[in-house]
């Protein structure tokens, strides 16, 4: 089974990315949560994204903050799929960082989600899995229909509860 490598550019992110290693861990899904800095360590960062297929990562999160170059950085010398988790930072409240991430050059995709969105960076590193990975599908299509099972009941006791249910 392929792994999701979980990348940071500072341990302080650690608290928002412990969202996507949960979701992945859900699923039975290894995860390899590094410190790498496309600035601070850019030849362990290159190394690390040039050796991840055959590491067997299939999938890669890049979070950072503030210029957030690391999830471009991964995506320019892999060909493994990159998804960014842009992280909010005091001075612009994480928007510099989306930027940074949704503005990738031409023929340099990173998906990107929401700020600290580290969760649904997990899950759409499952997706991407999915693909290729019955076990992960099956998996995935429960966590959607328990999904939408919640969902509807929260409707019916809130139905109940303002007394519309007939």
């Amino acid at each position: 089974m392929l792994k999701v490598a979980i990348l940071m550019g500072s341990d302080s992110d650690a608290e928002v990315m412990k969202q996507a290693w949960e979701v992945l861990a859900e699923f039975g899904v290894e995860a390899d949560v590094r410190v790498l800095s496309a600035h601070r360590t850019p030849d362990e960062t290159v190394a690390f994204a040039k050796s991840a297929k055959e590491n067997d990562i299939g999938v890669i999160i890049a979070a950072a903050g503030g210029a957030a170059h690391l999830a471009g950085v991964i995506a320019a010398v892999t060909s493994v799929p990159v998804i960014g988790v842009p992280i909010m930072s005091k001075s612009t409240s994480g928007l510099d960082s989306l930027l940074s991430m949704v503005q990738m050059p031409k023929g340099i995709p990173v998906a990107t989600v929401a700020i600290d969105g580290a969760k649904n960076a997990g899950l759409l590193a499952l997706r991407i899995l999915a693909v290729s990975d019955e076990e992960i599908y099956k998996k995935y299509e429960q966590f959607r229909l328990d999904q939408s099972n919640e969902v509807k009941q929260k409707d019916q006791k809130l139905r109940q509860k303002l007394g519309l249910e007939s």
